[in-house]
């Protein structure tokens, strides 16, 4: 599940003084019995840009950004594409990847793509994608994606995070330990030059995942997308031509 709400309020108005123009920072008073915690949370939410950005142009969540600058820099959601979205819920990296690899068949000059979202939960229907509610940990998960798909697929991405503990190193392991196994379901589904996607949290134990990609494809980046927030220990992984 993804970790990005879609609360927004509408920008305030312009200060026209002398002082410049700018968007009025929304304030969020602490009611009587909340938690400063969700105070704060709700303050970020409401003053994210990209959370605005998300409501303006109809994307689930303010994570869909995160895929799409990932996707500007390494260019692996090509028309064409057959991608598999791990833990897709609420559907954001889904809608992006419905666009840029043609799963619509829209744009009749290029060739179309096929998407396919797994999650736990259900996840309302996104229009070009082919959403399947599964536990992609089960024994034959990667056959069933397969055979969904018609095939291998180019593109493995997951955004998925393990339930906070609220302990940082603990939390990392098991995001760490989240992603070796995505890593490992993306072996059984990759087609030969195929890439994977995948977020990581900084902390130290990356070592033993990176050199796990590094056997298995040609290149392996670290990447903190301009949307992950600057005081989120996230960042991606982004292994592209998968060796089979």
């Amino acid at each position: 599940m993804k970790a990005d709400g879609d609360m927004v309020k509408k920008p305030g108005k312009k200060n026209t003084s002398g002082r410049g123009q700018r968007d009025l920072t929304v304030k969020v008073k602490s009611a009587r019995g909340r938690k400063m915690s969700s105070t704060l949370w709700l303050q970020r939410q409401l003053n994210d840009p990209y959370v605005k950005r998300a409501q303006k142009e109809g994307y689930r969540g303010r994570a869909a950004f995160k895929i799409l600058e990932l996707d500007e820099k390494f260019r692996f959601l090509v028309p064409g594409a057959r991608v598999v979205d791990l833990g897709c819920a609420p559907g954001g990296w889904c809608q992006v990847a419905v666009k840029r690899v043609n799963a619509l068949g829209t744009r009749t000059s290029k060739a179309q793509g096929r998407v396919l979202g797994i999650d736990l939960q259900e996840v309302e229907p996104i229009a070009g994608a082919e959403l399947h509610q599964l536990d992609f940990m089960d024994d034959d998960a990667d056959e069933k994606v397969k055979e969904w798909l018609g095939g291998k697929a180019d593109v493995v991405m997951s955004d998925m995070a393990a339930a906070s503990s609220g302990h940082k190193q603990t939390d990392h392991l098991r995001i760490i330990a989240l992603c070796e196994t995505a890593a490992y379901f993306a072996f059984d589904v990759l087609e030969q030059g195929g890439t994977f996607v995948a977020k990581v949290l900084a902390g130290g134990a990356e070592g033993d995942l990176q050199k796990l990609l590094k056997e298995k494809f040609e290149k392996v980046a670290n990447v903190k997308p301009p949307s992950s927030r600057s005081d989120s220990s996230e960042k991606f992984v982004v292994a592209t031509g998968f060796r089979g």
